[in-house]
């Protein structure tokens, strides 16, 4: 059983579909791994494992068309409203609340028939790339269980990789499931915001974050991931930031007509040897299954991150403000240092903001102009492997490299508003896995996917030393 729940969720549904193992059966694997796993890695804000054999038990007699996820195990982060499980968002302010009612993605999920485990946990506010909080504590790395899994999605990624859930739902507005897939060795997409519906997140994608933040699917394979955002994606007519797109899909041929730029670094933060070489070996998958591969990379990169972090971090700390004014004492001290990094860089003004807005708009469109000749990129997930808890800086080809620069090749995406994808490719010479990422123009989320497919076919999954026992 411990083999079966580190299958590919498209290998699980067909074993299910075909009888060869029940519903309740696939349930009681995960539990076990989840029961067997969960006090080393600290992945789940909310699981309750009799909750989970009832649904499967009903899942398995129910006579109702079956839906393409049906019976699938699958975890939520708790930052997304899931109804009747807790999601707090980290933080001891919002102890014990408990939708009534799902996102519009969780409700998705429910209809296509998946069985929710569970959510996971998420560093308090999603401010941060640590996953660890005052309510739930700390989540391990299923690979090395003294370094951080990532965050914000670092509990979904930790349950994904060590076979706890089969798939799941994360949120990104500054890498957020990218950098923990990177960190875990797992797959995931942050989608253009508003293909899959962000109604229901935790606190809401509004103002600056509806361009920045979307919720993205998690998975070991990048056929799940997008097995997950082709069940969910869709307008939801009732949010405004939701377009009318429809699914399409691409051939190879189609695939290979997009020329792709790929570039190791960024010029300014350096990146590990290992990293260098995954992003070379991707680079040779493409170009020996047919794909146009060169050398490239936009000027733009550096201003848009400069405004990423106007809206991110200084935005971000102005929209928290009003809850956590009086109660700062309460905050962990994850949070504190989001709250640091805003304070240092000064209080905005309304023309600041105003600046910025319009500054970001110009900035995208010279961004997308470039990206006319090559519409895909490829490039690095991160400056380095996963890093062990409470570490902030990192000396990589004797440069120093900080904290938030070290994910700054995630957060270019957030503020072009485009789709990009992770797959895991590397090792580091800890033996940590090392994803590479391909991203694509706003709205071209299939071709993101599809590239990264072919990729991801090339290399692949493996699963953690916890996860096999």
């Amino acid at each position: 059983m411990n083999e079966l729940v580190l299958l590919p969720a498209v290998r699980q549904l067909e074993l299910s579909r075909a009888g060869e193992v029940s519903i309740a059966e696939l349930a009681e694997a995960h539990i076990a791994q989840i029961e067997r796993l969960e006090p080393q890695i600290n992945a789940f804000a909310d699981f309750d494992a009799e909750r989970v054999r009832a649904q499967a038990r009903a899942m398995d007699v129910a006579r109702e068309p079956r839906g393409p996820l049906h019976g699938l195990p699958v975890t939520v982060k708790s930052s997304i409203a899931t109804a009747g499980y807790r999601c707090e968002i980290g933080s001891v302010l919002n102890r014990g609340d408990v939708p009534r009612e799902d996102a519009e993605v969780v409700r998705r999920l429910r209809a296509a028939g998946a069985l929710i485990l569970g959510t996971t946990n998420c560093p308090e506010f999603l401010m941060a790339y640590e996953t660890d909080n005052l309510l739930h504590g700390q989540t391990r790395n299923p690979w090395d269980l003294e370094r951080s899994p990532g965050g914000s999605s670092g509990g979904e990624s930790a349950a994904i990789a060590a076979g706890m859930s089969a798939a799941g739902l994360g949120s990104d507005s500054g890498g957020s499931v990218r950098v923990p897939a990177h960190f875990t060795g797992i797959c995931s997409l942050k989608p253009t915001p508003g293909r899959v519906p962000g109604r229901g997140h935790l606190p809401p994608c509004v103002g600056p974050f509806a361009i920045l933040g979307a919720i993205g699917p998690m998975a070991r394979t990048i056929e799940d991931v997008s097995l997950i955002f082709r069940t969910l994606a869709g307008q939801d007519a009732d949010d405004p930031v939701s377009p009318p797109q429809v699914l399409r899909t691409h051939t190879i041929d189609e695939l290979r007509s997009h020329k792709i730029g790929f570039f190791e670094d960024d010029g300014l933060a350096p990146v590990t040897a290992e990293t260098r070489a995954a992003v070379q070996s991707a680079a040779l998958a493409l170009r020996e299954a047919g794909f146009n591969v060169e050398p490239f990379r936009p000027r733009t990169l550096e201003q848009l991150r400069k405004l990423w972090w106007t809206f991110f971090v200084q935005c971000g700390a102005m929209f928290y403000e009003p809850a956590i004014r009086g109660r700062r004492e309460q905050l962990s001290p994850i949070f504190r240092e989001f709250l640091g990094f805003a304070e240092d860089a000064g209080p905005l003004s309304v023309a600041d903001l105003l600046n910025a807005w319009a500054e970001l708009d110009v900035l995208r469109a010279k961004t997308l102009e470039e990206m006319r000749e090559y519409p895909v990129l490829l490039c690095p997930a991160a400056s380095v492997p996963a890093f062990k808890h409470g570490e902030r800086a990192w000396m990589v080809d004797g440069q120093r490299v900080e904290y938030l620069d070290a994910w700054r090749y995630t957060q270019w995406f957030n503020a072009l508003a485009a789709p990009a994808a992770i797959m895991p490719v590397g090792k580091s010479a800890e033996a940590l896995p090392i994803g590479v990422q391909i991203a694509a123009r706003p709205f071209e989320d299939e071709v993101a996917l599809g590239v990264a497919a072919v990729v991801d076919a090339a290399f692949g999954y493996c699963a953690p030393p916890t996860a096999r026992g």
